[in-house]
Parts: structure tokens; C-alpha cells; sequence
């Protein structure tokens, strides 16, 4: 194929994945009507039934499938067939979807020449067959974009009202890779079940209690952090005089205004969102065009548990989300947003609204609501005050940045106290949807495709949108898991890249400061409901364990190792102490009397557990030993891997992350690789001529250490742009800096009591 040939159809399928069909059509149309190359004659076709579809163009969708049905490929004739089926069945479903009201608005992030607001049609991929498509071209490359489609080829088709969840036919795992497309067993759901045992919910009731006294204190402890600060100063300025109202103790009245929250949760988040977030109402007619499924299973749990039927709300994003905030099951509302609906078929828009039905029967959503009340607000200051930052420029910029890192640091906290909660809530609202529908496996589906609908938003944005950040918390999958997991699809089995959240022994380990709970262990135990059922499983996940050798672990763990080693020195130390002052050998008793050597001796174990991890962590990359982008599928999918074996690599992709303050902390870095995306992390250091911020957007090479845990990402040790432009973070200096701080520290209280 001529080289312009195949980077307009590259330039085609990838303008057909971000969802500019009209820069498809334009691209794939002279490759289509060409004689020159076969095989890619059929990909531009392809692609323009794909685009034609979407922009509403069926007639000419409807010509080009007659045209392929009589192409020599059976494969493609197979999937023609199918098309033009369901194409032919849209006509009608079409005109009659234009007098619907869809109370839909057009994505604030939609490209110029997009089409507005098209609801994807999902895929129907079954039959598993592992035979080889052959072709007789000898320019194999030219298939190679149709990989690179990834997830967001399989989206659904318009209209919104016409769910065309069969578009694809059933193809064979081949065709979907031939086609671009995602492979989707479609597993069948129950006709009749038996209810599950039921849970034993105490743990979630005293996590829930739990959750609400962490935030209780956590804010406590920072309001009268604040108050003793402001006392100080005004103590320090002349002609002032301290407050006396702030000496008090804000115990009790903070305790009876987190209950009140509470109880106003509902009515306060309609305003916060409405108003940051464009929420707008949602009617159940509207829903019932996307999902009849979904009104059905609202209407009959509800009646079963004499429920009002929950407020529906709708946001105008693009990322698939859903949550849900009240404080009483009367007063619960449930917000989708729009890119939900278009991305999820009609029976997984009803397992996932099962979900939420499941947070209200288990009450947590009460407590998760104040927690969303008081973090909102907390964020958007932070944004706000972003925006000053980016603003200003000169003296005055450095205060600001510092400002809002603080007020991020600040949401990060309140965040944190609801990290457990959010984790083992989702294990319940699972079950009972799966329970409530009789379809786990279309909850399977529906899990994945919200992770690859996400990591579409933030390659289409370019970054995290802060819609994302915000809301993660009560969102069904978090937005840093569904970075690898939604764009690898198209390199990878979704049961490779899952294996380790299943396989690997320590896996939970590294989940203790995470929101969401691991996909593959959500997915293994829909599983298990599935086969309870006698049905087929969506994914299938071996039972074998991986391997791991536990001298890797607590090599891992060696810093927090330390504390406990540290606690039995001061206990060592304590014993020789007192012996020695019984022998009157030696009297030191009156420097420990308080006790405080113990924090001493704790520091001190962390610092050597510290030290002795930092050569393991952070290996000299050698030329020889680096992997390349071709090896980022093998190092996703090692069942056995943690993240001490610290694996070189040098990967070549855009760098994608917010700009201006309110990335200052370098909290939000993406590496968009041929082979998915990853998440990066970097230490900035003073002095550097170059901010990791002046290379977002542009293509780089980054070196560093590739790490596999419960979310994969890349210490980096340089970033470097085409030109020449190098920067370099000093992962390994602030690990020895933070080991000699915390042994200097230790020594210091040690001696000192």
C-alpha cells in the first residue's frame, strides 16, 4: 500500500475512535473506492458503515453493507449480514426516536466536528474460534490500525432511543480483532434462580459507623487546628487580641451540624451539582427509551420495599458514571450520566441502576452523601483557587500554587476517611444487583465497559477532567483503574490483564489506599454467582494462585516492616534499662520517664526498613534491560509480578495530565503509549530548567521503573522530548532523604525523651 494510502486510512480509523466521524468519512472514503490494496479497501468499508451509522447516514451505511456482503471473505460477509439487519431494522425506530425528548445536552468536551451526543451501540461478539484469517495481500501492516480502535470502536451506535446492541452480529474472536472491535462473549443471564444466601452486613454497618467517626475527628482535628493558628497569629500582631469564642471546644456543635448535614444532604448536593456539574432532572420516560430493563427493576424493588421510586437526575458527561445520595430512602436520588446511557446496553443500564438500589437498601449511602457534602466544596475551592494561580503571574503565584496544593492535600484527607467504605461497599451493591436482575454477567459487561468509556474521556480531554476526581469516590469504577484496563483491550484479554487481581496472593495489600476494590476479585465473585446459577461466565478466570516468593513481599512492606521491629527494640531497650538501673550499673531512667523514645525507636525502624528497599526499588536501568512498549502487554498480565521488582523501561507516547496549578503536585500525568495508558509518578525537584508542565501534550520518551500493583503506573526517572528537553526525577534521593529525616528525627527523640 502507498504510504499516503495507509496513513489516511490510520489517520481515518483514528478520527472514527475519537469519534470525528465526518474526518473518518472524509479519510476512509478514497480507500474504500480504491482497487490497490483489498484488504484495506474492506477496513475503510468497515469503518464507514461504522461512521455512516453514527452520523445518521443509514442509507449509505445500508449500500456499502450490500456491497460487502458480496465480498469473497466469508468473515466479512458474516458481519454485513448482521449489519445490514440491524440497519435495515433502524429506519423506523428512527423516525419515531425524533419526537422523544431526550432532556440531553451537548458534552461541554465535544470536538468541532463531531456529531453531538450519539449513543453507542455495543457489540455483540460470541462463538469463540481461534482460526486465522489469511489473506493473500502481502502488505500485512495495513491491518494494524484496526488495533488501534481499542474500546471506543466498539461504542454504540445512534440514536438514543434505537439501542442497536446487536450491530455486530455474532463474530468470532478474530473478527473482532480483524474489525477492530472488542470481544464480548455475551454470556447469558438466569430465566429462573434461587435468591443467595444472604450477607452478614455487621461488617458494613460498623464500617459505615466507622467512616462516619473518622470524618468526624479527622474535621475536628482540623477545625481546631485552624482556630489555635488564628489565636496565634492575632496574639503576635499588635493591637489584636485572640478570639475567645476559638479556645472552645467544637466538639458538640460540629457533632449536631454533621447530623443536620446529613439530613440535608439530598437538597444541598441537587444545588452543588446542578450548579458546578450541570445536574439537571430525569425522567423515568426518558430512562425507559434507553432501558426498559432499568424502569422495570426500579419499579418492582421499590414497590417490594414500599419505596417512593428514587429521584432519577442526569449529569452531561461523557465519562460513564452513576451515584447515588440521600439520607433516607425516601429522599434518594440516583444521577447517570449521559455517556452511561449511550455506552451500556439496555440490561447492563439495569444492573448497574440495581447497584445503586442495593447502596440504599444497605443504607451507606447516607454517610457516603455527607462525605460527597463535604468534599465537594472542599475541591471546588481548590479549583477555584487554580484558577487564580494560572491567572497570576509573578510574586504572587508561588502563594497561590501553594494554596491550593494545601486545599488539595486538605480533600485528599477527607477523601481518605471513606476509602474502606468505598471498597467494601461495592462487594454488597454487586451482589444485590445481580440477585435483584438474575444477570451477573451483564453487570460483567457493564463494569468493563464504564472502565473503557473513562479511559476514552480522558484520552479524548487529554486529561482528568475534574468531574472525575471529584465524584470518584461514589462512582461504581475508579478513574486511575480504568486507565490500563479500558485501553488495553485491543493487546490484551481482559482475563490476562485481570489475572493478577485474582492470582496474585498479595493483591489486597496494595489496595489500602485505593476507592474501588479490584475489578478482577468484583468480577471473579460475579462469577461465582453466575456458575451458582449453572450459566456461562462473561470472563473465565483459572483457579490456580500465582507464585510469589514472600522474601519479594516483605521486601516490599520493608519500611512499614520497620515500625513493629521498631516497637520490640524500644521494648529491648526499655528491658536493658531497667536492669541496668536495678544493678545501679547505669541511670538513665530520668531522660525516659515520658515514654517518647518509643516514637523515637519507631522512626528509626522505618528509616532502616526504608534504606534497605531503596537499592531493590530503584535498580540502575542499563541499556541491555530496558523494555520497550512492545513488552508493556507482558508486564500487565504477570500474575506474579509486585511492585518491587521495579522493571526498566523506556516508552515512547504523549503525555497527557492537567495543566497550570492545578497540576502542581504532578498528581495528574498520564503517558498515552501505543499500547494503552499508563499512569505516571514525579517528584519535581528545584532548579530545573524545564516543568514536567511544559511537556504535556507533546510526545516524549519516558525512562523509569514500571510497577504492577492494584493500579499500574511508572516511577519516572527522566522525561525527555524530541528536542532534547530532559527532565529528571530524583525518586531515589527523596527515598534516602526521607530515610536520613526519619533516622535523624528517631535519633533525636531517642536521646532527648
Amino acid at each position: 500500500m502507498p504510504s499516503h494510502a495507509k496513513s489516511s486510512l490510520e489517520a481515518g480509523l483514528i478520527a472514527l475512535k475519537q469519534g470525528n466521524y465526518q474526518t473518518a468519512i472524509a479519510q476512509l472514503e478514497p480507500i474504500a473506492s480504491s482497487q490497490s490494496n483489498a484488504t484495506a479497501s474492506l477496513q475503510a468499508q468497515v469503518g464507514l458503515v461504522m461512521a455512516y451509522a453514527r452520523t445518521g447516514e443509514v442509507s449509505k451505511a445500508i449500500a456499502i453493507s450490500q456491497n460487502l456482503i458480496e465480498s469473497n471473505n466469508p468473515q466479512v460477509q458474516e458481519w454485513a449480514t448482521r449489519a445490514l439487519e440491524h440497519l435495515t431494522k433502524r429506519k423506523k425506530p428512527d423516525q419515531e426516536s425524533k419526537n422523544v425528548e431526550t432532556g440531553f445536552v451537548t458534552f461541554d468536551n465535544s470536538t468541532p466536528d463531531s456529531t453531538p451526543v450519539t449513543p453507542p451501540v455495543t457489540p455483540t461478539l460470541e462463538e469463540p474460534n481461534d482460526q486465522v484469517i489469511e489473506t493473500k495481500s502481502d502488505d500485512t501492516p495495513a491491518m494494524v490500525p484496526l488495533a488501534r480502535l481499542k474500546a471506543t470502536v466498539a461504542t454504540p451506535l445512534p440514536p438514543p432511543t434505537t439501542p442497536l446492541n446487536g450491530f455486530m452480529g455474532s463474530v468470532t474472536r478474530t473478527q473482532a480483532k480483524l474489525f477492530g472491535v472488542i470481544y464480548w462473549r455475551q454470556a447469558q443471564r438466569a430465566k429462573a434462580w434461587q435468591p443467595l444466601h444472604k450477607p452478614k452486613l455487621i461488617p458494613l454497618r460498623l464500617l459505615t459507623a466507622g467512616t462516619f467517626i473518622a470524618l468526624f475527628w479527622l474535621i475536628r482535628a482540623i477545625l481546631k487546628l485552624a482556630m489555635g493558628f488564628i489565636n496565634q497569629t492575632l496574639v503576635k500582631l499588635p493591637y489584636l487580641e485572640p478570639l475567645q469564642l476559638l479556645y472552645r471546644d467544637p466538639t458538640k456543635l460540629l457533632l449536631i451540624v454533621l447530623v443536620i448535614l446529613i439530613g440535608l444532604s439530598p437538597w444541598l448536593l441537587d444545588l452543588l451539582l446542578a450548579k458546578f456539574y450541570g445536574q439537571r432532572e430525569f425522567s423515568k420516560d426518558v430512562l425507559n427509551v434507553h432501558s426498559r430493563e432499568a424502569v422495570r427493576v426500579l419499579q418492582r424493588c421499590c414497590q417490594q420495599r414500599h419505596w417512593p421510586l428514587p429521584k432519577l437526575r442526569i449529569l452531561p458527561m461523557a465519562a460513564p458514571i452513576i451515584l447515588t445520595y440521600g439520607s433516607l430512602p425516601r429522599n434518594a436520588r440516583i444521577v447517570v450520566s449521559q455517556g452511561l446511557l449511550q455506552q451500556l446496553a439496555d440490561d447492563e443500564i439495569a444492573t448497574i441502576y440495581a447497584t445503586q438500589l442495593g447502596h440504599i437498601a444497605h443504607w451507606d449511602f447516607a454517610v457516603m452523601s455527607l462525605l460527597l457534602l463535604v468534599t465537594l466544596p472542599t475541591y471546588q475551592l481548590y479549583q477555584q483557587v487554580s484558577k487564580w494561580g494560572d491567572k497570576i503571574s509573578g510574586i504572587w503565584r508561588s502563594p497561590l500554587t501553594i494554596l491550593a496544593s494545601l486545599i488539595y492535600g486538605v480533600w485528599c484527607l477527607l477523601t481518605g476517611t471513606g476509602l474502606w467504605l468505598s471498597r467494601l461497599r461495592l462487594y454488597y451493591s454487586d451482589r444485590v444487583a445481580a440477585e435483584i436482575t438474575g444477570n451477573p454477567n451483564a453487570l460483567i459487561r457493564a463494569l468493563l465497559k464504564i472502565a473503557i468509556g473513562i479511559a476514552a474521556d480522558i484520552e479524548k480531554q487529554e486529561h482528568t477532567s475534574w468531574q472525575l476526581e471529584s465524584l470518584n469516590l461514589l462512582t461504581p469504577v475508579s478513574h486511575q483503574q480504568s486507565l490500563s484496563l479500558g485501553t488495553i483491550a485491543s493487546n490484551l484479554s481482559f482475563e490476562s490483564f485481570l489475572k493478577w487481581d485474582t492470582a496474585n496472593p498479595y493483591r489486597r495489600w496494595f489496595t489500602i489506599n485505593n476507592s474501588h476494590p479490584l475489578i478482577g476479585d468484583r468480577l471473579e465473585r460475579l462469577c461465582q454467582i453466575a456458575r451458582h446459577w449453572h450459566l456461562d461466565t462473561e470472563v473465565h478466570f483459572s483457579s490456580e494462585a500465582s507464585k510469589v516468593k514472600r522474601q519479594s513481599f516483605l521486601l516490599q512492606i520493608a519500611p512499614w516492616l520497620g515500625i513493629p521491629l521498631g516497637l520490640l527494640f524500644a521494648a529491648l531497650v526499655w528491658l536493658t534499662w531497667q536492669l541496668a538501673f536495678a544493678l545501679k550499673f547505669l541511670n538513665l531512667k530520668w531522660i525516659y520517664e515520658d515514654w517518647s523514645f518509643i516514637t523515637g525507636c519507631l522512626l528509626i525502624g522505618f528509616s532502616i526498613g526504608t534504606v534497605m528497599r531503596i537499592n531493590p526499588f530503584f535498580p540502575d536501568i542499563k541499556p541491555a534491560t530496558v523494555q520497550t512498549d512492545n513488552s508493556l502487554p507482558n508486564l500487565l498480565s504477570d500474575p506474579s509480578a509486585l511492585p518491587i521488582d521495579s522493571n526498566s523501561v523506556r516508552l515512547v507516547g504523549k503525555l497527557l495530565g492537567r495543566q497550570g496549578t492545578s497540576n502542581s503536585l504532578a498528581q495528574d500525568l498520564i503517558l498515552q503509549s501505543s499500547a494503552g495508558l499508563v499512569k505516571l509518578h514525579h517528584i519535581s525537584w528545584l532548579g530545573q530548567s524545564v516543568n514536567h508542565q511544559d511537556m504535556i501534550g507533546r510526545q516524549i520518551i519516558v525512562t523509569g521503573w514500571f510497577r504492577r500493583g492494584a493500579t499500574p503506573w511508572i516511577d519516572i526517572q527522566t522525561l525527555e522530548t524530541q528536542s532534547g528537553k530532559t527532565i529528571h526525577s530524583p525518586h531515589p534521593i527523596w527515598s534516602i532523604f526521607l530515610a536520613v529525616a526519619a533516622q535523624a528525627w528517631g535519633a533525636y527523640v531517642f536521646l532527648t525523651g
